[in-house]
């Protein structure tokens, strides 16, 4: 290879290097807004599924880290921001799974019941 082939090869991988590098800071300053606005619609979704009445423990951490990260928004710390959005959002889904467990398990409950006491209906009646 040539000096000036080399040279110039150089140059192109230390401009995408550079390229690369400001791609990634770049994300870090960018509002996380759609970031938040999902989480936002987690924790709404979740409230709305009960969560608050069979998983208070999670719903109460999303709602606190929900507060943080638009806390994170007004100070435009986007990574932070984006960060507790996440987190925000697994504790809101975690909290709606244990609420649709919670219902459904009742609600099997209940059918269990119902069945048990259709049985003893069938066994008084045949005897």
């Amino acid at each position: 290879m040539t000096t000036k082939n080399s040279t110039t090869l150089g140059f192109a991988a230390l401009l995408a290097a550079g390229v690369l590098a400001t791609a990634g800071c770049s994300s870090m300053k960018t509002p996380a807004t759609a970031s938040v606005a999902v989480s936002t619609a987690a924790v709404d979704n979740a409230a709305g599924a009960g969560g608050a009445e069979f998983a208070p423990v999670e719903m109460s951490a999303a709602r606190n880290k929900m507060a943080l990260a638009n806390k994170a928004m007004a100070a435009k710390d986007y990574k932070l921001a984006n960060d507790l959005a996440t987190q925000a959002q697994a504790d809101a889904k975690l909290a709606q799974g244990k609420a649709n467990s919670a219902k459904a398990k009742t609600a099997a409950d209940a059918l269990q019941d119902d069945i048990r006491v259709l049985r003893e209906e069938l066994d008084r009646t045949s005897k």
